[in-house]
């Protein structure tokens, strides 16, 4: 399906409607560009955290390929629910009042927003954590608090510049990423033989439940950037159609995963500790080198929290409260820390943050089935964009429809929470197709579905 034009739409319609959420007019990332920022936005410390919470269970080969198979997983699922974003250009929190309705939203904007603020002070405190560690070896500034404030008002302040300051900055990062990556990889392999030798001697592994848990905590770090995927994808340009969107999703996720979370695994095995800024300062001999490994990990977390962990929320408050850009970008940067990431931080953070992830899967599983079945299946890939922006026509208000959908999803999911993302899907899908087709409340949503003119 080729790029829709925006000319069709009713300019009474979009008049009062904020610029961000309003149907993009320039495609500013081509395939180069796309995938250096999903390289960039994807190297995450939380990852660190989900391989060091594989200790103990799987054997690296084991670990290498629950990795794989959940980031393969991701590009998939990219792919699918991007397309409507590169077809008709809109963000996700607009393409979600198809399904959920214009109140609707609000339900799947939070369950997504909330996680991306949580990573977003997690991953914050970190990168604040190494660059206060490179400045108490260079000039002997000590003082995490401040680094951390200063560290998130920068964030803010490039987010703030929209999509052509996050594509500069993951254009020339993604080089520099991989190559501190393979370095960092490199260092804890030879300074840590021994000790990671010892560990995975004794370990058996299974390719049972904890294999499969292993792929969904991958799985679900992403499974949040998943649902806003038409963020993304409506800045790609015409030619990444949805088969090279995957193959572009691949070759950026799996290396940076693969490397993260080997580095995760192979450090916390060693060392016992999980926190990748207090290993790298002390372990290393070569201050330069420390010095470069240190700024890496926040330097990476900028990357991965603009991309993120602040484009989502931020237009979701734009979204539910009408916020302008500027306004919703800083909210989230406040809320960030509220949620007090340095309570996060500590040496059982790893299981906690497993936990933390396959808990909100649960939740980001059934609004995926709902929207991919609603574009897919219901619709045919056709949308009418002025019913998209008619806040008084057939999608006003909630459709109960998705809500239930997703409520029986979300419980089938917290049943075998290891598995959550997964297990959600086909009830949800099936729960949602029907209700669509019967229920009497969802009548109005059923314009440009398959069922408009059942009786």
């Amino acid at each position: 399906m080729a790029i829709v034009e925006n000319v069709n739409i009713n300019p009474e319609l979009v008049k009062n409607v904020d610029q961000d959420l309003q149907p993009t007019k320039k495609r500013i990332m081509g395939s180069v560009s796309y995938a250096a920022s999903f390289m960039g936005g994807c190297v995450s410390i939380g990852t660190f955290s989900m391989g060091a919470g594989l200790i103990g269970e799987l054997t690296v080969l084991q670990a290498v390929i629950a990795m794989t198979i959940g980031c393969l997983v991701i590009a998939v699922a990219l792919a699918i629910i991007g397309e409507c974003g590169h077809t008709y250009g809109i963000p996700f929190t607009v393409q979600l009042r198809s399904s959920f309705g214009f109140t609707g939203v609000k339900i799947p904007g939070v369950l997504r927003g909330l996680p991306a603020i949580v990573w977003f002070g997690y991953q914050s405190w970190v990168g604040a954590g190494a660059i206060n560690s490179c400045t108490s070896i260079l000039f002997g500034f000590d003082n995490l608090p401040v680094v951390y404030g200063l560290f998130t008002l920068v964030q803010v302040l490039l987010a703030i510049k929209g999509f052509e300051g996050i594509k500069w900055m993951e254009n020339i990062s993604c080089i520099f990423i991989l190559v501190i990556l393979a370095y960092m990889l490199y260092v804890v392999n030879t300074e840590f033989s021994t000790e990671i030798g010892d560990v995975f001697s004794g370990i058996e592994g299974t390719w049972g439940m904890p294999f499969w848990a292993a792929t969904t905590s991958f799985l679900g770090i992403y499974s949040t950037m998943i649902i806003n995927a038409s963020d993304y994808s409506r800045n790609a340009t015409d030619d990444i159609k949805p088969v090279k969107a995957a193959s572009i999703y691949t070759i950026a996720i799996l290396p940076v995963t693969l490397f993260m979370g080997l580095i995760g695994l192979l450090v916390t095995a060693a060392t016992g500790n999980s926190d990748p800024v207090v290993v790298f300062s002390t372990t290393m001999d070569n201050t330069f080198l420390t010095i470069m490994t240190l700024l890496f990990i926040a330097f990476a977390q900028v990357t991965t929290n603009v991309l993120n962990n602040i484009v989502p929320p931020a237009y979701v408050l734009m979204e539910s409260f009408k916020v302008k850009w500027t306004y919703a970008t800083i909210l989230v940067g406040v809320l960030s820390v509220v949620v007090m990431p340095w309570k996060l931080v500590t040496a059982e953070s790893a299981a906690g943050l497993n936990l933390f992830t396959q808990f909100y899967s649960a939740f980001l599983g059934p609004i995926f089935a709902v929207m991919a079945v609603d574009f897919y299946i219901l619709r045919k890939k056709k949308l009418d964009l002025n019913r998209m922006y008619d806040k008084n026509g057939p999608y006003k208000g909630m459709n109960w429809a998705a809500v239930i959908a997703i409520i029986i999803g979300s419980i089938c999911s917290l049943i075998i929470m290891e598995l959550s993302w997964y297990v959600s899907l086909i009830p949800t899908g099936v729960v949602y197709y029907f209700l669509m087709k019967k229920m009497k409340s969802a009548e109005g949503f059923r314009v440009g579905t398959i069922f408009e003119d059942e009786k």
